[in-house]
């Protein structure tokens, strides 16, 4: 199938960027999913990825704590539960400026549609939460590209706990416990999760996020995220493109 040609978008940084590379000749689109763990990014990514394939993009895929430089080293301190915020808020943005430079940046020189797995959003929310300063905590993030369209997947805590329950279990972080130490697992995660959405919550209405809601299932999601992108990319939805099979 031809690639189908894009239609220019001006990038950005959030701030001062990265000086050393050029965001003029960037044609291809950063595509963000956001949403709390439980509420399907994954499930969403591969489908939203195996469509954008067929229908001719090319489609790069990227996700939180992927960086080959301190990828392995943010999961040894994860395990260790020793993190406090200055760590973990600089290992993160190190994470995203590494999958930046030699990932997201190279693919949209390339004019790839990047799918990204949480972004900056992730990494406020968090922080915010845990009580970081968010005067230096936003700055923090300034070498990031603005994303050309955020889709956040809006889901409650009731919904994210019994998924998490029936799927892989309370992770130590998802559940809050490095804030609430002394608490029971399963009341650390609704106070931590509460807070984490009510974030997530706020930051959709500041960066205008297209909000799809989560409780729905798989194939309702999935068309709404291809609605999204379909004009995100200037196409016309056909009655095959809204016709997703059984195993997605």
């Amino acid at each position: 199938m031809e690639r189908p040609s894009l239609p220019t978008r001006e990038k950005r940084y959030f701030g001062k960027g990265l000086p050393y590379l050029d965001l003029d000749d960037l044609t291809g689109y950063l595509v963000v999913i956001e949403g709390s763990d439980g509420a399907g990014r994954s499930t969403q990514i591969r489908v939203l990825k195996e469509w954008l394939q067929f229908k001719g993009f090319g489609v790069a895929e990227t996700g939180w704590t992927r960086s080959s430089l301190v990828g392995p080293a943010i999961d040894v301190a994860k395990a260790g539960h020793a993190m406090n915020n200055l760590t973990f808020n600089l290992l993160y943005a190190t994470d995203l400026a590494d999958r930046l430079e030699h990932e997201i940046i190279p693919a949209l020189r390339s004019g790839f549609i990047v799918l990204s797995d949480r972004y900056v959003y992730t990494a406020m929310a968090r922080a915010a939460v845990r009580g970081a300063d968010m005067e230096w905590i936003r700055p923090l993030y300034g070498f990031a590209v603005v994303p050309d369209l955020v889709i956040y997947l809006k889901v409650d805590v009731n919904t994210l706990l019994r998924r998490l329950l029936m799927s892989s279990g309370l992770d130590y972080w998802e559940a809050g416990l490095d804030q609430n130490p002394d608490c029971d697992p399963y009341d650390s995660f609704r106070r931590y999760q509460t807070k984490l959405v009510k974030e997530y919550n706020s930051l959709s209405k500041e960066f205008e996020f297209k909000s799809v809601n989560a409780k729905k299932a798989i194939r309702s999601i999935q068309k709404d995220l291809r609605n999204d992108v379909a004009k995100l990319l200037g196409f016309e939805l056909s009655q095959d493109d809204l016709k997703i099979g059984s195993s997605s």
